[in-house]
């Protein structure tokens, strides 16, 4: 899991609706090179801005190759994940924001860890500004270019889902008020995510309930029993009197 956890990987942003797009094409059945195809022709004349307009063939391809990573061909031990979220995707459409922050989250924890540290931040204070982001991110992968660089697409895609609105203030941002998840399966889905996105594939359920990288959603609470019946996925440890630590199990990929 070690190079999906250190890459940044996502250097345009990412709207929500391509991400419907991407998904709806793999729910009607079509395979990788028609949803690639698909795709490119889709994102033709659509910015990251959500106006339409001509964008260059390199811009898009990086769209592309992002939404191809994180719905159609995502590393082998995310594919169970990727099928459980695209069921739960078919059967309620309407909690497609969730379901999707899930899958770039697993897929890009740089996604995971940007909207952790504007969690945290949004915690303390009513709004939160690009620069007081980025600089926690840097103290997380050092002080590179690309970090800064690649944050700002990933602020501007928290925009574009309504996950922060913009303030008066250029580079300032206000929390959206938070998506009700009450389904416990969506739920535990975004748990999943969250191990997915940590290195160490594991976590108190306590701290996974209040996750800051879940700030634009209001989670139900869930026990560890409850996550036990409903994944076979994710394994629940009880340590201490009261604490539960899920960790996801180990799975078998079968390599062509």
């Amino acid at each position: 899991m070690g190079k999906r956890h250190e890459a940044i990987g996502i250097k345009q942003a990412i709207r929500l609706e391509w991400m419907q797009k991407t998904a709806n094409l793999l729910l009607a059945g079509l395979d990788a090179k028609t949803v690639r195809q698909d795709l490119h022709k889709f994102l033709t004349e659509r910015k990251g801005d959500g106006s339409e307009g001509k964008r260059s063939d390199q811009t898009r391809t990086f769209v592309v190759n992002n939404l191809m990573k994180i719905w159609v061909s995502p590393e082998p031990e995310l594919i169970s994940f990727r099928d459980a979220s695209l069921a739960f995707l078919r059967g309620y459409p309407s909690m497609g924001l969730a379901v999707h922050w899930g899958m770039v989250s697993a897929v890009y924890p740089f996604w995971f860890n940007v909207a952790q540290q504007t969690g945290r931040l949004l915690a303390l204070q009513d709004r939160v500004t690009q620069t007081q982001i980025i600089n926690r991110l840097k103290e997380q992968y050092g002080d590179r270019q690309t970090v800064s660089r690649y944050a700002r697409f990933v602020i501007r895609s928290f925009v574009a889902w309504g996950a922060l609105k913009d303030s008066d203030a250029k580079g300032c941002y206000k929390k959206s008020a938070p998506v009700n998840v009450a389904d416990s399966d969506l739920a535990i889905l975004l748990f999943e995510s969250a191990l997915h996105a940590t290195q160490e594939a594991k976590g108190a359920l306590g701290l996974l309930l209040n996750n800051p990288a879940f700030f634009p959603f209001q989670l139900p609470e869930i026990t560890g029993d409850f996550v036990s019946q409903c994944s076979d996925r994710i394994e629940v440890v009880r340590y201490g009197l009261d604490d539960e630590l899920l960790q996801l199990r180990e799975i078998t990929v079968e390599r062509k």
